[in-house]
């Protein structure tokens, strides 16, 4: 298929003047002359050029004076977050040539059934605004999958909210149904987009701490941080970045305390399928729990497709009323033609997540054995494709020295995670890295580590 622009055809679609037509050119002379008669440069150009000469302002006056460097401006919600650690890393693995093994994204590309139908649908003429709230076939095959994953059938029209990305989802279900004041719970470390919207939303923010070796829910903690002015609980399962997978018995707990105390219940779900030593266990599935549930995913991780940024939200009609209104001013559609193709990835056979998990399993066990071999201490990853270590063997004092060491002198990136709590002290000795890569680009991460760190 060639997609140039034509040579022939202006790009917005109109066809060009026909020179030849009278009415044309007397056109262009009107246009001309109207030109002449309003555009100083014009003027300057057609006077002689002593008369340009005399208006000229001296030359010390007329000289472009270096701009002054302005203070950057942010509002005051937002004024203690800086720019991401993900594309901080990013950059610095450019600058170095490093290995990037800590944004999660892969480096290589999702399945072709999947491009192909975004093909399909691009031709087929899908390039408009879709439906506010998704395309029917998306929010059918959302219904679908979520009937079998989870048993729970859910109306596509009324409780199935497209939206881009599931970091949308978040932002939509947050600002939507969250109001100043309101206290919402988080367990740390967290993805940094939740403090971050929340903050915009004007919620107060307590956080639980997950801590190695296991990242348990401390059950009683939790169940002392509930307060009369607790909103909504945030989840993640399987959990960025610790790798861990919420127990039955932590969910029923949680699930308890949200029915007593009238709680309502955000799941971020984006790495369902990445479930390796137990099956996932979705929040809205635990019995009372549907009616007071947000569940959110996307297609990013388990189509290896993140840049498409197709999510979804999934909750009662109560719910979802709060989670549309924000999407609505937020970016009231998304991508049509992915939407097609989303629908036809969610209906792919079971083969194809048995696949991914296969795979998904050889690659973690490549990156672990590596950074075992290397001397870091590496704590259980039953889920998601991140793996959290303990970096203290190698003598530094923080995650933030120990990665930009990382990248300088050995040339692999990971993520410090002390940006992920409220307190970063409870991070500085750890450090996250994700396998979601080709298996050379692990290996040579590994034997770089192998080759370069010594443990003091």
């Amino acid at each position: 298929m060639n997609l140039a622009t034509s040579t022939t055809t202006p790009r917005h679609g109109l066809m060009p003047l026909n020179p030849s037509s009278s009415a044309a050119s007397s056109l262009r002379r009107s246009l001309f002359a109207s030109l002449r008669k309003i555009s100083p440069l014009t003027t300057m150009a057609s006077a002689p050029a002593s008369a340009a000469l005399s208006t000229a302002a001296p030359a010390d006056n007329g000289a472009a004076k270096p701009a002054e460097k302005q203070p950057v401006q942010v509002a005051k919600r937002l004024e203690k977050f800086k720019t991401t650690i993900f594309t901080q890393m990013s950059m610095l693995a450019v600058k170095h040539g490093a290995i990037n093994l800590g944004q999660g994204f892969p480096n290589f590309d999702g399945p072709d059934f999947v491009k192909e139908a975004a093909i399909k649908a691009i031709n087929a003429g899908k390039n408009q605004y879709a439906r506010g709230y998704g395309v029917p076939e998306l929010n059918s095959a959302v219904a679908e999958r979520f009937l079998k994953d989870s048993g729970l059938q859910v109306d596509p029209d009324k409780e199935v909210t497209v939206t881009s990305g599931c970091t949308e989802a978040i932002a939509a279900t947050i600002l939507g149904l969250i109001n100043p004041g309101d206290e919402v719970i988080l367990f740390a470390p967290f993805y940094d987009s939740y403090e971050a919207t929340l903050s915009m939303a004007g919620a107060d923010v307590k956080a639980i701490t997950l801590r190695p070796p296991d990242f348990a829910v401390p059950l009683e903690e939790l169940k002392a941080a509930v307060s009369k002015n607790t909103r909504a609980i945030m989840i993640n399962t399987p959990h960025n970045p610790t790798g861990k997978m919420f127990t039955r018995e932590e969910l029923e707990f949680i699930a308890d305390l949200c029915k007593e105390n009238d709680v309502l219940l955000f799941a971020d779900e984006v790495y369902d399928k990445l479930a390796f030593e137990a099956d996932h266990i979705s929040m809205a599935s635990i019995p009372g729990m549907y009616e007071r549930t947000v569940t959110m995913n996307s297609l990013g991780k388990t189509f290896s497709l993140t840049g498409w940024k197709i999510g979804w939200a999934i909750a009662p009609p109560h719910l979802t009323w709060g989670v549309r209104q924000a999407h609505s001013f937020l970016t009231f559609a998304t991508s049509t033609p992915m939407q097609s193709a989303a629908a036809a990835a969610l209906r792919a056979p079971d083969s194809y997540f048995e696949e991914l998990k296969r795979d998904y399993g050889a690659k973690k066990a490549l990156l672990v054995d590596g950074l075992k071999a290397a001397g870091f201490i590496v704590y259980p990853s039953s889920g998601t494709y991140f793996v959290m270590v303990d970096h203290t063997p190698f003598g530094f004092d923080s995650d933030i020295e120990f990665c930009k060491y990382l990248i300088r002198e050995v040339g692999v990136v990971a993520i410090p995670p002390s940006v992920f709590y409220l307190n970063p002290e409870d991070g500085k000795n750890l450090v996250r890295f994700t396998f979601c890569k080709d298996d050379d680009t692990l290996r040579a991460a590994v034997d770089r580590m192998k080759a370069k760190l010594r443990k003091k």
